[in-house]
């Protein structure tokens, strides 16, 4: 591992959406620091899309094509806008390639392993634009509190994070590294969701067949597959880049 190994990405973009200014800004401050810090030593700077869930599988649909061509249609509109600006991207991961897939394959078995998924059943409103499950308290007229849009009640057997376990750790390691997490109010909301409570986390969808397949049926959700994007772009356990200093930029208006 080189003394100053740097590692910065981007927020991995959703492909339905048409990059804007605030992509831009985004990008264009990943792209600072990654400069910057190869000036000090190695760096490594990543960017690419979310191309997994529903709302792209119906986006194909009313197109009349796959969601895999879909994808790889939007995708070239993502890639120009970094060439147009001159990104020194070093790498531009896609969830749906192989090698993404792969990884999240090997989480999912990790935690399998470690215990820290099971089987249950996930029963609520849901969101297709939002790609979201709602408890019915937190409706607004019937309809989803964040878009406004109708939601469909579902009732599924998926996978689940036990997420719960691992509140008090967190809320140990967070008071015991109040500089962890900045800026200030963002430090101050994860500390009052940890403290509300955390519930287990729904991982797996059965409903749709446009992500990473799972085995015995479904795909992985959305959420959990992109996120996935930031290791399995370094090979994850094969790679040092994860254990090098890292940094992620992010803005409201981009998701």
């Amino acid at each position: 591992m080189p003394k100053h190994a740097y590692y910065v990405t981007t927020p991995i973009y959703y492909v339905n959406g048409r990059p804007h200014i605030g992509h831009v800004y985004a990008s264009l401050a990943a792209d600072v620091l990654a400069r910057y810090a190869r000036t000090h030593g190695d760096a490594f700077f990543l960017t690419g899309t979310d191309e997994h869930g529903q709302k792209v599988a119906n986006a194909a649909a009313a197109a009349g094509v796959s969601p895999q061509e879909w994808c790889d249609r939007l995708v070239e509109t993502w890639k120009d806008v970094f060439a147009r600006y001159e990104m020194s991207n070093d790498d531009f991961i896609r969830t749906t390639e192989p090698r993404h897939q792969e990884v999240c394959l090997r989480v999912f078995e990790q935690l399998k392993e470690s215990g820290d998924v099971y089987v249950g059943k996930y029963e609520g409103w849901y969101c297709t634009e939002d790609e979201t499950f709602w408890l019915e308290a937190k409706l607004v007229d019937g309809r989803c509190p964040t878009c406004g849009r109708a939601v469909t009640w579902l009732s599924e057997d998926n996978w689940f994070f036990a997420l719960s376990r691992y509140r008090d750790k967190l809320i140990e390691y967070y008071r015991a590294n109040p500089q962890w997490v900045r800026p200030e109010r963002a430090y101050n909301e994860m500390m009052a969701t940890l403290e509300g409570g955390l519930d287990d986390l729904c991982i797996s969808r059965t409903n749709l067949t446009w992500g990473v397949p799972l085995p015995g049926g479904g795909v992985m959700y959305v959420w959990l597959d992109a996120l996935l994007n930031y290791i399995s772009a370094t090979g994850w356990s094969n790679s040092t880049w994860w254990f090098a200093h890292t940094c992620a930029t992010s803005m409201n208006v981009m998701t």
